[in-house]
C-alpha cells in the first residue's frame, strides 16, 4: 500500500503542477494549506523532493517551492520512487535495489516471483506513464 507520506508528496506535487509555469515560488504553507498536508511532514517530504531534482526552493520573504521541470515530464512513478524507494514488492524483482529472497529455492521456477515481476512491470507502466499534468487534468476534470 502507498504510505501516508507518499500521498502527501503526491498531493503537493499535483497542487504544485497546478500553480503558473514561471511564476513565483509557493509559500511552504500554503503547499501545506491547499495539500492538506501537515506542516511537519511537509518541510521533510519536500526537501526529499528537492535534493532528487524534481523542486526546486528559494529561501527567504518571498521564498518557497517550484516544480524543477514541467508537469508533464515529471511521473507519479518518479514521486514515489523518492519517497518509498523501488516500486517491486519483493526484492527478487527490484530493478533498483535488488535482493536474493533469503526463503526461495529456484528464482527461475518461483510463481510468487514471476507474478511479482508482472506487477511490477504494471504498476510502473501506468505510474511512469502519469505525468503531474495528467494528474491535474485528471482531477480539473473529475471536479
Amino acid at each position: 500500500m502507498l504510505t501516508q507520506r507518499s500521498r502527501y508528496g503526491l498531493r503537493s506535487m499535483i497542487f504544485l503542477a497546478t500553480t503558473p509555469a514561471g511564476g513565483p515560488p509557493v509559500p511552504m504553507n500554503r503547499i501545506a494549506v491547499e495539500a492538506n498536508v501537515p506542516r511537519k511532514f511537509l518541510e521533510l517530504i519536500l526537501a526529499d523532493l528537492r535534493d532528487a531534482g524534481l523542486l526546486h526552493s528559494h529561501r527567504g520573504k518571498m521564498g518557497g517551492y517550484m516544480l524543477a521541470r514541467p508537469a508533464h515530464l515529471i511521473s507519479l512513478g518518479e514521486i514515489i520512487r523518492v519517497i518509498e524507494g523501488p516500486l517491486a514488492l519483493v526484492p527478487c524483482v527490484s530493478r533498483t535495489a535488488y535482493r536474493p529472497c533469503k526463503d526461495c529455492k529456484s528464482e527461475a521456477d518461483c510463481a510468487i516471483r514471476h507474478a511479482m515481476a508482472r506487477v511490477r512491470d504494471e504498476t510502473a507502466r501506468i505510474l511512469d506513464g502519469t505525468s503531474l499534468a495528467d494528474a491535474t487534468a485528471e482531477e480539473m476534470a473529475a471536479a
